[in-house]
């Protein structure tokens, strides 16, 4: 399990701002903190149809904002990333500014790296020699600064890993440079109440999925504090924004949390959840899940999750007794002469009636998809950085992804 008083932390120097008109009272200061002279802004189509966000940084930033591109697409694919690239680059822009959620946010440190390392995206990118084990060329560039104007409670908002959909190939491109972490984060009350209650939720549950998985893992004491609270405010904002989807609280509550569980990969977690054999129950498949949401475009990261959550963990050995009960009271569904399996099981259910209280799908037959397809899905389940960064039986890890696919049909 590893000692918990062992462990290394990193630090990141960023500033956030939350508030009413924050972006009006705090985004030109991040920028002139930056010594930028041409923040160029990135979105979507419906950011910049759909919000007051482009015209209210526009008028923050006056006669400095060199433009934006509102291109990107669901899943930041290669081709809108380009373009936005070339954008950036017409523009002169010194600075990224980033309005909008996962996607978006990917995608402005992907422009990034674009725009400042020399060699060739396909080469930059994540490689999977056959036979040895998958690694990220490291990109020594330095990057341009990037602000993050926050619309939902994405995992990405403070990263530094970053991943591509591109149909022509049969990987994501993936890419990894702490450069392209954010030196400032807006959270702005009017955007973040712009995004539709089913994306905000959507994002709020990959979020939730993380959090339960993270519980599992023992703590050192850095991180101890904020895992306990980071699933706190969690389920208080998951319940929160199903019963008054219109009020900035339970949306701050997720936000927030998001943005903690940022550090608390920051601050030496010693062994991450999906890897860790004991608390393999909890973490859910990301593998599946990422396959899922990058190939069928109705299927959101968080539905994709949480139709597997807890058929994984039904399925899952037990662990041992102290991590079980560790997550089940948590959960709220520990009771005094649990077995681990009892305890096990009880987190499944106590995780799948949260889901479906709120409207999410609980099996794959919900989504809408072809079973036919699960021998292709499970194919895409092998070039994914976070689940495969070593070697594994190629022919065993399929059929695992078929069978636990049939399992949650």
């Amino acid at each position: 399990m590893g000692d918990i008083n062992s462990f290394a932390a990193r630090g990141f120097d960023w500033r956030l701002f939350a508030g009413e008109e924050a972006i009006e009272d705090r985004l030109k200061e991040l920028v002139i903190r930056a010594g930028a002279k041409r923040p160029f802004v990135i979105c979507s189509k419906s950011i910049s149809s759909k919000t007051r966000n482009i015209e209210r940084i526009k008028g923050a930033l006056g006669d400095s904002f060199a433009g934006y591109f509102d291109g990107i697409e669901i899943d930041s694919t290669y081709n809108s990333v380009m373009a936005a690239t070339e954008a950036a680059r017409e523009a002169g822009a010194d600075l990224l500014i980033s309005v909008g959620g996962g996607s978006v946010i990917v995608a402005t440190r992907v422009i990034d790296i674009f725009l400042c390392e020399e060699g060739d995206p396909f080469e930059i990118m994540t490689q999977y020699p056959e036979g040895k084990p998958a690694y990220s060329p490291r990109l020594n560039a330095p990057k341009l600064p990037i602000i993050n104007v926050i619309t939902t409670p994405t995992g990405a908002m403070n990263r530094g890993g970053s991943g591509l959909a591109n149909p022509d190939l049969d990987q994501r491109m993936e890419y990894f440079d702490p450069k392209t972490r954010p030196i400032g984060l807006i959270f702005d009350h009017e955007s973040i109440l712009d995004s539709p209650y089913e994306l905000f939720r959507s994002t709020a549950t990959t979020g939730f999925a993380g959090s339960v998985a993270a519980v599992a893992v023992p703590s050192n004491p850095l991180v101890e504090g904020d895992k306990e609270h980071i699933l706190r405010l969690l389920k208080r904002g998951y319940l929160g924004i199903y019963e008054n989807p219109d009020d900035i609280g339970p949306r701050m509550d997720l936000c927030v949390a998001a943005l903690l569980g940022n550090r608390v990969q920051d601050d030496g977690e010693q062994v991450r959840g999906r890897q860790n054999p004991a608390t393999q129950a909890f973490s859910g498949n990301y593998a599946i899940s990422t396959a899922l949401h990058i190939r069928y475009p109705h299927v959101w990261q968080g539905e994709s999750t949480s139709v597997l959550t807890a058929t994984v963990a039904r399925r899952s050995p037990a662990p041992d007794l102290e991590t079980a009960r560790r997550v089940a009271q948590a959960m709220d569904v520990w009771a005094t002469g649990m077995s681990a399996e009892d305890a096990k099981l009880a987190i499944a259910d106590g995780i799948e009636d949260l889901y479906k209280k709120v409207g999410m799908p609980t099996r794959i037959s919900e989504l809408n998809i072809p079973k036919e397809d699960f021998p292709e899905i499970a194919k895409e389940t092998i070039k994914v950085f976070n689940f495969n960064s070593g070697l594994r039986d190629a022919d065993q890890a399929l059929q695992g992804a078929i069978d636990l696919m049939e399992a949650a049909w």
